[in-house]
């Protein structure tokens, strides 16, 4: 009977992508969903960008296993890069009139700029999409013992096919709904356990001395992880395609904004409750932590509750891998068409080039089932994809944005020595992590490449923007 009402949602999902793709007119339609999202559904879409696998079960498992201080990066950090967006990026970049982050690196520095960060943005994004299937796999081996190749398919063939067809379109609706299962269906689910564990004091009893440790021990190497937590997803998902295209997608700059906050604080209230049901499931069920920690919830709710509930929860939980799988397929898709083959073929008509877009999804999926079949960490698959944009795409963008000396030698040699100083660290193995190293190699090669070889990049900036955007 569950299964039967899991396969009833993922057709439903299926209907409002052919519903939307009637909206989908042009690559503008397609990417931005025609610029037309109220807050509301502009704030749905950006709190589901990440709300998938890896908060859900990853950050859940996480904090059963190591407390507090091992879910910093999701959901704290995540949350972070929302508030952060909303406060200094989403207004300046909503103003450009751009259609993918990596546009803006042409308007800024140069095409070749644009070309390089489009190459490193494409692969940040198949370990995300990579960590939903093997989410989606998990859940229907524990309800219906599907096997995990056939549910990773199953997953990325309903994927792919409403965002090919629907676009940001599909993708905004559907996250918008899917809010408000996760919402309803963990709120739910949290109040029934509150309900048997009798209280905070039993919870709290429960759980080592430092489980609930927020702040690491004053040493240099807790410190240093504890930071790179935080910047992981806080600052290396900023210049994300996904999160531009949601911004990008709001009526106007103030929409944008305020979805962004909205989004960020959607996130770190909503984010609570997956932890919560983890830490009371330690308490009532321990021996359900036996084998594999990413399958906790989906047994607990299996064991332990009615099928009105499993039917919530398991909807809650497709609902968030759904919702982010799609965006994250949808973004590397739009950086392919738009920054990848547009530039090369100039005179490429715009139905063609959203052909091309739409052709650009099945690839990037068909990528992130090999990754998934190949790497089963949700939790770690996601931390790979931040941390590439972060030590390559951050510092560029940042500085591109606020720092008028930043030139275009300076924002290539940040992207070549970040990338290359951070694949070093990874090969090397080195105690420190590579991301800090990642993002230090760029913040010293954009000074000293943009004091060295200084140009007139900014001046050419403010020439092609000083019209405002009648859309801002």
């Amino acid at each position: 009977m569950l299964l039967a009402f899991l396969l009833l949602y993922l057709c439903i999902n299926l209907a409002i992508g052919w519903w939307a793709s009637r909206r989908v007119k042009n690559t503008t339609d397609f990417v931005m969903a025609g610029r037309q999202l109220p807050l509301l559904v502009a704030g749905s879409a950006l709190f589901a960008t990440w709300f998938g696998s890896e908060t859900i079960l990853g950050a859940s498992s996480e904090f059963v296993t190591h407390g507090l201080l091992g879910v910093i990066e999701d959901p704290f950090g995540a949350a972070l890069c929302l508030l952060l967006v909303g406060a200094f990026y989403a207004r300046p970049l909503y103003r450009l009139n751009l259609l993918t982050f990596n546009d803006f690196f042409r308007i800024r520095f140069d095409r070749r700029t644009e070309l390089i960060s489009a190459l490193f943005m494409v692969p940040s994004y198949f370990g995300w999409i990579a960590a939903q299937l093997v989410a989606m796999a998990v859940v229907l081996q524990a309800v219906a013992g599907v096997p995990f190749f056939w549910g990773v398919l199953l997953c990325a063939g309903v994927v792919v096919f409403y965002t090919y067809i629907g676009g940001m379109w599909a993708v905004s609706v559907t996250d918008f709904v899917q809010t408000i299962l996760i919402v309803l269906g963990l709120a739910i689910l949290a109040v029934q356990l509150w309900g048997k564990t009798g209280g905070w004091e039993p919870l709290r009893e429960a759980t080592p001395p430092d489980f609930f440790r927020f702040f690491p021990e004053p040493n240099w190497h807790d410190s240093i992880h504890y930071l790179a937590a935080w910047i992981t997803i806080g600052l290396g998902s900023i210049p994300q395609q996904d999160v531009f295209q949601r911004v990008m997608a709001a009526r106007n700059s103030r929409t944008a904004a305020g979805a962004s906050f909205l989004g960020g604080l959607l996130y770190l209230t909503v984010g609570m409750l997956p932890l919560f049901i983890g830490l009371c499931s330690m308490v009532l069920y321990p021996e359900i932590r036996s084998g594999d920690p990413q399958l906790t919830l989906p047994g607990l709710v299996l064991e332990h509750s009615s099928l009105g509930l499993q039917v919530l929860f398991f909807g809650a939980l497709l609902s968030a891998i759904l919702s982010t799988t799609s965006g994250a397929v949808l973004a590397p898709a739009t950086v392919i068409g738009e920054n990848l083959v547009k530039p090369r073929f100039p005179w490429i008509k715009d139905h063609r080039l959203l052909l091309v877009m739409r052709a650009s999804v099945v690839v990037v999926a068909a990528c992130s089932v090999a990754m998934a079949l190949w790497r089963s960490n949700i939790y770690d698959l996601v931390a790979q994809s931040s941390a590439l944009s972060l030590v390559s795409l951050f510092v560029p963008l940042t500085a591109g944005l606020f720092w008028k000396r930043a030139s275009r030698r300076g924002a290539l040699a940040s992207m070549l020595a970040g990338m290359t100083m951070w694949l070093l660290c990874e090969g090397f193995g080195t105690d420190t992590p590579p991301l800090i190293w990642g993002s230090l190699a760029g913040v010293l090669a954009m000074i000293g490449g943009s004091l060295l070889y200084p140009d007139r990049s900014y001046d050419s900036f403010l020439h092609q923007t000083q019209k405002p955007s009648r859309l801002a």
